[in-house]
């Protein structure tokens, strides 16, 4: 009978031994014990991503597991703080639990909410005081997003942060012809005679910046939609690579007037 098995551990209590055990300097596993928060983070980043691929693929199987990697990740960044005298996974657990009680006084109070939109503005406004509670008032209404995110997720964020204080387009339309204008200066810079690398990626940046927005003004997670455009791109550049399979053919073969042909036709099957 294993270790595990004679202190009948079930449940959380089970990997949080085996996360601890694991640690222990006194016979633990090598590698996670010459793990920091600094080396992990890259993993705990990954794991995201994999639960989101899951679950875009509908893998139920797969989501299951990859939540499994994803719990695995806080449960190692506890143990970390543990270990330093910061915090432990308990802590965690509890403070999770008392944000989500704070931020539904609709569900866990008396406070009646008449719709979803009503619920979402009510949300951001608890996060507004609770950001306003840690942070010092002279702080900027930009401080608290994580520099660490995708750009296109911060940029997204950055974006919210500035409409809450009035700081927006009034309509979709108004990003829409800012993205023309900025479309059109990295246009200039394109075809300008002395090429400057940082003024097109200064540029090229305005123009991405201004997608975001217009995704935000339309309600529609920008990570969500390059997502789907990634899937429809591996989709149908997948077709071309079968016809030209089935005709025995190689696609470093052909030009890009074919490519395109070939593409398409793809696109038609889509």
């Amino acid at each position: 009978m294993d270790e595990i098995t004679k202190k009948n551990l079930t449940g959380i209590e089970r990997l949080l031994y085996i996360m601890a055990r694991l640690r222990d300097p006194d016979g633990g596993c090598p590698w996670d014990i010459e793990q920091d928060f600094s080396t992990i983070v890259p993993y705990t980043i990954e794991e995201a991503y994999e639960v989101a691929d899951a679950i875009e693929h509908q893998d139920m199987t797969a989501l299951k597991d990859e939540l499994g990697d994803l719990l695995l990740q806080v449960v190692f960044h506890a143990q970390m703080a543990e270990e330093n005298e910061e915090f432990n996974f308990q802590v965690v657990v509890d403070g999770i639990s008392e944000k989500m009680i704070r931020r539904h006084p609709h569900v866990f109070g008396s406070e009646q909410m008449a719709s979803v939109d009503q619920q979402r503005i009510a949300w951001e406004d608890q996060k507004a005081r609770e950001r306003e509670e840690k942070s010092d008032a002279s702080l900027s209404a930009l401080s608290g997003v994580a520099k660490g995110m995708p750009a296109l997720l911060r940029s997204f964020k950055l974006q919210k942060r500035a409409a809450r204080v009035g700081f927006d387009w009034p309509d979709p339309q108004s990003t829409m012809d800012k993205l023309g204008e900025e479309i059109i200066e990295l246009q200039d810079e394109i075809i300008a005679e002395d090429l400057d690398r940082d003024k097109l990626i200064d540029e090229l940046g305005d123009v991405l910046f201004c997608v975001v927005n217009v995704a935000r003004k339309l309600d529609i997670d920008p990570e969500a939609a390059l997502r789907h455009g990634n899937a429809k791109f591996e989709d149908r550049f997948g077709k071309m690579e079968k016809f030209l399979s089935e005709e025995g053919k190689d696609i470093n073969q052909l030009n890009l007037g074919e490519m395109e042909v070939l593409w398409k036709k793809a696109k038609g099957q889509s």
